[in-house]
């Protein structure tokens, strides 16, 4: 087990934090600002070696040879240390929990001249452990986007081989990487090491890089006789990084894998791990392999690398990006959104034969009656389909059938009326009823010497006869529709006025009670 140095001296430094229980992202600028903008290496060009990879696979623990090498260079081949001293730096320790959360940083910017004699500075980034129990796919995609951004070299760590789901995820997070970063003209990302640990088949790949490279050229190889999505894995990880390449590491021993009070000493690890730990971890911190952080061919430095950091988070923490799923989750909506459409097929195949088109003007009591039975039958039909997320994850799918069946009623509802011959022409018909009606008024007022009331009759009559045609010329033109609107809606209010005193009169007339306002809904 390692625990962190003190407060007083290097120590990792937490930049991202994983808030569990909301599942968002936030970046700690202070820490970050107290790590890339210290005296003398603020304005440096970066190198940003980054470990990431599924939890409990030893990421820390390798970080920690990583320090040690750094600090130790000047020693040569000893740096690796004694065989009973204890490993520290970055938090590590057995077991089948997580140990670090979200991303930390070593609080010691390395300077290191290159070959050339130009200075860069060296930082190491420890990342969470992908696929706990507790992180959706979206934590572990933002995660691994983030190292993947904002690093020059990406450790991607895996456990005995390269599977094809470790490419597919490897797939999705670079994929939620690049989306996030602007229009990028050169390949988004520098370097990718699949780092395999473990590996137990030294007699048909050896360790170390050359076996490494040559296990890799396999995995990666495109085929003509492969799947496309197959295909397509391998063409995307090739698209993505301007290099990738492979370590095979052996297993460190028994002792290291089952003993609780392990500390990282060196006499408790196989003698095969640390003659590989010679090699890779030069391969990767040696002055002359130093890789410079670069985004779209430029360097960036220390200052930059921290603008870099506060751009993405903000990225992450928006809703822009379409958050990333698992495959049964994606498989299961689509399988949902598949029945939904079916059903919605259905149902509107059924009102289109019973009321679309050119077919009749049906009364929308009737119309009404068909669009529950058509409802009902597009619902057994959504519910007869196999679905996959169980009936739960079905239910939301059911709501949102409901709702745009509902849509579409209200769609044949409107196209239905425009059948009405009476309802597109009731206004003209109320106005032209109003303008007889104040026409024999003003007839009858003449015949009877009240010149008063004939004169207001006919003005009525030219009132309403300018609301007809200026009701005419709106239909026409399609200009000034609010007033339209408003014509049309006095002639409704009219119509009804008249129709309920008519109805009122004739119930009246045959000796049915009239029931209160109040108690209308009783009878």
């Amino acid at each position: 087990m390692s625990e962190p140095e003190s407060d007083s001296g290097p120590r990792p430094v937490q930049i991202v934090h994983v808030h569990k229980q909301e599942h968002t992202f936030e970046l700690d600028v202070a820490a970050l600002e107290s790590v890339l903008l210290q005296e003398g290496v603020r304005d440096l060009d970066v190198v940003v070696v980054s470990v990431a990879g599924a939890f409990r696979k030893g990421k820390s623990f390798l970080l920690d040879f990583m320090l040690r090498y750094m600090s130790r260079q000047k020693l040569g081949p000893m740096w690796l240390g004694e065989d009973d001293e204890p490993l520290t730096g970055f938090s590590w320790r057995g077991g089948s929990d997580p140990e670090t959360t979200g991303i930390q940083i070593w609080s010691e910017v390395f300077t290191v001249e290159k070959p050339g004699g130009k200075k860069v500075a060296v930082v190491l980034m420890d990342t969470q452990g992908a696929f706990d129990s507790q992180s959706t796919v979206k934590d572990c995609a933002t995660i691994f986007a983030l190292s993947t951004m904002t690093s020059s070299v990406q450790i991607y760590n895996l456990s005995q081989n390269i599977q094809e789901d470790d490419l597919q995820q490897l797939q999705l997070f670079t994929e939620y990487g690049r989306l996030a970063m602007d229009e990028i003209f050169l390949k988004p990302f520098q370097s990718l090491m699949f780092l395999v640990r473990d590996w137990s088949f030294p007699y048909e790949y050896d360790y170390g890089l050359k076996g490494g490279m040559d296990f890799l050229d396999k995995r990666l190889q495109v085929k003509e006789q492969q799947h496309e999505e197959i295909q397509n894995v391998r063409k995307h990880i090739h698209s993505c990084f301007t290099s990738v390449s492979c370590f095979l590491l052996p297993h460190p021993g028994l002792q290291v894998a089952t003993s609780p009070m392990f500390q990282g000493q060196l006499g408790d690890i196989a003698p095969e791990f640390k003659a590989q730990l010679e090699t890779l971890v030069p391969l990767l911190l040696k002055p002359a392999n130093l890789m410079e952080k670069e985004i779209n061919g430029s360097k960036v430095t220390c200052r930059g690398l921290l603008e870099y950091f506060k751009a993405y988070i903000k990225i992450y923490q928006g809703e822009d990006l379409p958050h990333p799923k698992s495959m049964l989750q994606a498989t299961a909506e689509a399988n949902n959104l598949a029945a939904v459409a079916s059903a919605k097929d259905l149902y509107y195949n059924h009102m289109e034969q019973t009321c679309g088109g050119d077919k009749p003007y049906l009364a929308p009591q009737t119309l009404e009656e068909k669009h529950l039975e058509f409802v009902a039958m597009s619902l057994d039909h959504f519910q007869r389909i196999k679905k996959m997320g169980g009936a739960e994850f079905s239910q939301r799918y059911q709501e949102q059938l409901e709702r745009e069946l509902g849509e579409l009623c209200a769609g044949f509802l409107k196209h239905n009326q425009s059948k009405n011959m009476f309802a597109a022409f009731r206004t003209p018909a109320v106005l032209f009823g109003v303008m007889a009606l104040l026409y024999m008024l003003s007839g009858v007022a003449g015949f009877l010497g009240v010149a008063l009331v004939a004169q207001l009759c006919n003005c009525g009559t030219g009132l309403v006869l300018i609301g007809l045609l200026t009701w005419a010329y709106i239909r026409y033109s399609g200009q000034y529709r609010e007033l339209g609107g408003a014509i049309d809606s006095g002639a409704t209010i009219l119509l009804d006025q008249v129709s309920s005193r008519i109805n009122s009169t004739a119930a009246h007339r045959m000796g049915v009670p009239e029931a209160p306002p109040g108690n209308k809904k009783n009878r």
